[in-house]
């Protein structure tokens, strides 16, 4: 069994006070995988300040040395690939080979994000001023807090904390407490790749106590934050309200639209891995196929024999497509909104309920609702879960329209062979991704991640500009006349 800890000032810490915290396997509720206490502010207000002696030092190595120690930590993440994965399939329930995409997705993000260290400059701008020399520079935020979600542990907190090291920054570091194994093995790796002391603290506690004191406490200079956008939202507004920066990852109700000239065979491979991927755990999920009437019982039949050969079970066991819910409250929320589909008018198509013949763990069916109008809740309302809402559009304008017709506005997808159509609607669909003729999930390390409108809010993640968060543009003029100016400028 593992233990529950925080890392501060470069120490372990075993605590003997603060609320238990027991971590199980979702897959297998008799496997108690670690146990330990949930930090308390005071231990939070320790961390900032280690973050805080620590940062003139961090911030004065130059760049590549940080890039340097990052791109360690990625080797050894990557030597350490399946015994990495195990462990986060264990406390998370994903399919081992999903733990190991995400593993080697986190691995991209630190290879890529250490060669931007070699790139942190600023540009020369020619002044109107004789004898004048105008550049900018790229300059560290301060003490960063980075909040982190349970559906992708290894990952999401890769593609926060390489940068904010990269650029400069201290880290205050508070993953999600349902996977914090997963996390404290992250730190680990760090810690062995070299990072200094209070350069880097992990802090597993409650958002009441632990999170709380991050969004006030004055010496943090910045929140990157994934999560719900309930939550994002709050934590953007008392950033604002500070004057600090904050970039928020937030929730999607992702579409998949599919035109009657669609190869149809790809359109239903793409929106069931989608939709039930990772047990429909994560932003991008498929949420929506929205299809056009032609050719909707088509599609449906075709998700529906696809889905009812997916073994569901233990994510360890090879032959498992989809494992379980992360805990007891994320599956009362599944089948909440199942019941509520129901209630709704909707139709299932398939699953609905909880599947026989698994251990005894947090299990839902791969859920397909069909009949579902735009105004369900069901088709608004993120669940976070294996349920797919089917809606039916009489032509392309129609499909667009209610592909639209959300708060969100993370990711989408199209499957048309009409070129025509897919640059309309890759121009004019309310979305920060778009993928054609592929599903709505993936990503790269290289290209910017995140959404619009409910989806997301400040700059992106990942790719050119995954920076540009974590530093401050400072400019700065050089007069080299060695007399005083009699021309004013502003």
């Amino acid at each position: 069994m593992l233990e529950v800890r925080n890392y501060i000032r470069g120490e372990w810490l075993t605590l003997r006070e603060g609320r238990e915290v027991e971590v199980r396997n979702p897959a297998n509720l008799d496997e108690i995988l670690g146990k330990g206490r949930l930090a308390s502010a005071r231990h939070a207000a320790n961390a900032i300040e280690a973050a805080e002696q620590a940062l003139e030092g961090w911030a004065r190595t130059p760049a590549p040395k940080r890039g340097e120690i990052v791109e360690r930590a990625g080797d050894i993440l990557k030597a350490e690939m399946d015994d990495v994965a195990r462990l986060l399939t264990q406390e998370e329930g994903k399919t081992f080979t999903d733990a190991k995409g995400e593993v080697y997705r986190a691995y991209n993000v630190l290879n890529y994000t250490a060669g931007q260290s070699r790139r942190v400059g600023g540009v020369t701008i020619p002044s109107e001023l004789p004898r004048n020399f105008a550049y900018t520079m790229r300059h560290p935020l301060g003490v960063v807090a980075l909040i982190t979600p349970w559906n992708f542990p290894i990952a999401i907190p890769a593609w926060k904390i390489a940068p904010a090291l990269v650029a400069g920054n201290t880290v205050v570091f508070k993953p999600s407490s349902t996977t914090p194994l997963t996390a404290a093995r992250l730190v680990e790796i760090f810690e062995r790749a070299g990072i200094p002391a209070g350069v880097l603290n992990l802090l597993v506690g409650s958002s009441s106590d632990v999170g709380d004191l991050l969004m006030h406490d004055r010496r943090i200079r910045g929140i990157s934050f994934t999560g719900s956008s309930e939550n994002g939202t709050a934590i953007y507004t008392t950033c604002a309200s500070r004057g600090i920066k904050a970039q928020c990852e937030m929730g999607g109700k992702n579409p998949v639209v599919v035109l009657e000239d669609a190869d149809l065979d790809l359109a239903a491979d793409g929106i069931v891995s989608g939709a039930f991927g990772s047990t429909g755990q994560r932003c991008t999920a498929t949420s929506r196929a929205i299809l056009q009437a032609s050719i909707a019982d088509e599609v449906v039949q075709k998700m529906t024999e696809r889905v009812s050969k997916w073994k569901v079970g233990n994510g360890l066991d090879p032959e498992v497509q989809m494992g379980p819910l992360v805990s007891e409250s994320q599956m009362k929320t599944v089948e909440h909104y199942v019941e509520t589909g129901k209630k709704e008018g909707a139709r299932v198509v398939t699953g609905g309920g909880r599947p026989p013949g698994v251990p005894r763990g947090y299990y839902v069916q791969p859920t397909i609702f069909d009949g579902v109008k735009p105004e369900f809740r069901i088709a608004r309302e993120e669940i976070f879960g294996p349920v797919l809402s089917v809606i039916r559009a009489g032509d392309y304008d129609e499909a667009l329209r209610y592909a639209n017709a959300s708060e969100y506005g993370l990711t989408s997808s199209i499957y048309t062979n009409d070129a025509g159509k897919i640059f309309d609607f890759c121009e004019r669909i309310e979305t920060g991704m778009v993928h054609v003729n592929s599903p709505t999930v993936g990503g790269e390390a290289q290209i910017p991640f995140g959404g619009v409108k409910s989806s997301g809010v400040g700059e992106r993640e990942q790719g050119p500009t995954v920076l540009d968060f974590y530093t401050d543009v400072k400019v700065v003029y050089v007069d080299y006349t060695g007399a005083a100016r009699t021309s004013k400028f502003y």
